[in-house]
Parts: structure tokens; sequence; C-alpha cells
């Protein structure tokens, strides 16, 4: 928990908020325990209310929710973790990274911190594993939110997740990618829809999990069974359809195919979908105050 002036200008250093906002977010841990033994999941937490959960997405952690967090935690606990293997989390040997195991691993985490019940909201791949764990968990989410989620309509990624789940090119990027710098300014430049946007905290942020040891093991283990997942996930989303679901989406998303949300909105018997014109993969931290409106018209 952030209890003294020092760790409250670090968060709101991390963050990009006030220093008074940052007083509100406490960080905290959680241990899980699985077959490679105990774990060490770290999280982020403000305001009071009914529980809001966050998923990151690929290459994110709860980093990637500093700009909406103060609003949303107005009405709601809001709660965001860094899944397992990723941002600042413990990252066991030989992960598990499906998309199954990842959502048994939220709603462990739901046990764990208390959370009966709550919102779900998941960007990206995170939003494949929101509807993954809806499907395991059905009567513990209220409604769910899905921000350009990995979904079977969009091509984006698959042959990309082909080649990188190759043997040769996973050891390449487990050996060379920590050293190759450009790689995140090449990501956050592709997943904005107008990079004068990108805030000034973001590379810094991005890539200060990406130089601890092991970074690339989870996203190269959740690449690993993509297009498996992918075909799992179309094969659940019949079991879901009863949820009140918004999607968002950035207009010019370079990452998940807009177009596909109209096919994925289809999936849903009470679906809403909000496209915000310009913006690209994260309209979270590049149109912040657009989408805590959404989201608040959505859930108040």
């Amino acid at each position: 928990m952030l209890d003294n002036r020092t760790a409250q200008e670090r968060r709101a250093s991390e963050t990009g908020i006030s220093l008074e906002q940052a007083t509100l977010v406490q960080e905290s841990w959680v241990t899980l325990d699985g077959q490679h033994g105990a774990a060490h999941m770290r999280y982020v937490r403000a305001g009071s209310g009914p529980p809001l959960l966050l998923v990151h997405g690929l290459l994110g952690y709860s980093f990637s929710w500093r700009f909406v967090i103060p609003a949303l935690a107005e009405k709601h606990t809001v709660v965001a973790p860094d899944m397992l293997g990723a941002g600042f989390s413990d990252r066991p040997a030989n992960l598990d990274c499906s998309m199954r195991a990842c959502a048994e691993r939220l709603l462990t985490f739901m046990d764990r911190t208390g959370i009966a019940s709550c919102d779900l909201l998941g960007t990206s791949h995170g939003g494949a594993v929101a509807m993954k764990a809806v499907a395991l968990a059905p009567s513990r989410i209220r409604r769910l939110i899905l921000v350009a989620p990995v979904n079977p309509w969009s091509a984006h990624g698959k042959s990309l997740a082909w080649l990188l789940s190759r043997r040769l090119t996973m050891a390449l990027f487990l050996r060379l990618g920590p050293r190759i710098r450009v790689l995140d300014e090449f990501y956050l430049r592709r997943v904005f829809g107008d990079p004068r946007r990108i805030p000034p905290d973001s590379l810094a942020g991005y890539r200060a999990p990406l130089l601890r040891p092991g970074f690339f093991e989870y996203p190269l283990g959740v690449l690993r069974s993509w297009n498996r997942d992918l075909w799992d996930l179309e094969s659940i989303l019949p079991r879901i359809a009863h949820i009140p679901t918004l999607l968002i989406w950035g207009s010019l998303d370079a990452a998940v195919d807009p177009a596909s949300a109209a096919q994925l909105k289809r999936q849903f018997r009470n679906c809403r979908l909000v496209m915000i014109e310009g913006a690209g993969h994260l309209p979270y931290e590049e149109t912040p105050q657009e989408f805590t409106r959404a989201v608040g018209e959505f859930l108040f």
C-alpha cells in the first residue's frame, strides 16, 4: 500500500496523474498458488463502490489505465492487476499462457481479492481473456466492456502469431528482444491513431517491465496458442451472449481490425458499439475523456 509521500510521488510520476489522485491509488500484492508454486500478482486499487476489474492487453500492465482510473474510481472500486508474467507481477517459468489458463488465473485473482462479482473491462488480448472468464463463470460478471478485443473476425495478428510461435523465431526474440530498443518505439507508434498524442510518459512506462528478465516469455507463450485460442473463443461466444456488453474501438486501430466490431457485436443480444474516430488501439490513453464518458454512460 502507498502509505508515504515518497511512494505517492513515485506513483504520480509513473502514472501521469496528480499527486492528489495518486494518494487514492493503492498498490497491493496477492499470492496465487499454481503448478509452479506460489506466485505474487501485483495490482492497483482505487475508489469505492461496485467492483470494476480492468484487464490489460498483451504488452500492457496496470500502467495502461493510469489516465482513466481516477474518473472510473469516482463510482466504482477499480481493480487493475498485472497478469502473471506481465508488468511487475512474478514471471513463473513455463507458465501456461493459453487463454483459458489466463482466464482461470483472473478468476482466482478475484477469489483472492474478495471480488465475488464485478463489471469486467478487458482490452485487446485482455478482452479475449475477459470473454473466456465470463464463459467459465457467467454468474460472476454483471456487465462486460471490451476494448478492441482480440476476436476471430480480425485477421490482424494471425500470420504474425504463426511466425513468432516458431521455435527459432522465439529463441531470437528471447535472446535479442530486450536489446532492441526500437521495438517498443515502433509498437507505440503503431497502436496510436495519431502519434502526436502519445503521452510523454508512455515509452518509459512501457519499457520499465520490458527491462526485467523474462519479459518476452509471456507474450510469446500467448502467441504459441493464439490461433487455437481464437477457434475456442468463437465456440464459447453463444454461452455469453446474454451478458450486457459495450464494445469500444478506435477507428484507426491497426492491431485489431475495426471492421470486425460489427461481426462481434452480432454475437451478443444486448450490445452497444462506440467507435472513437481517429483513435488507435489504446483509446483509454489516446482519448481518455471520450473513453471514460462511453464507459460511464454504459455503467451508470
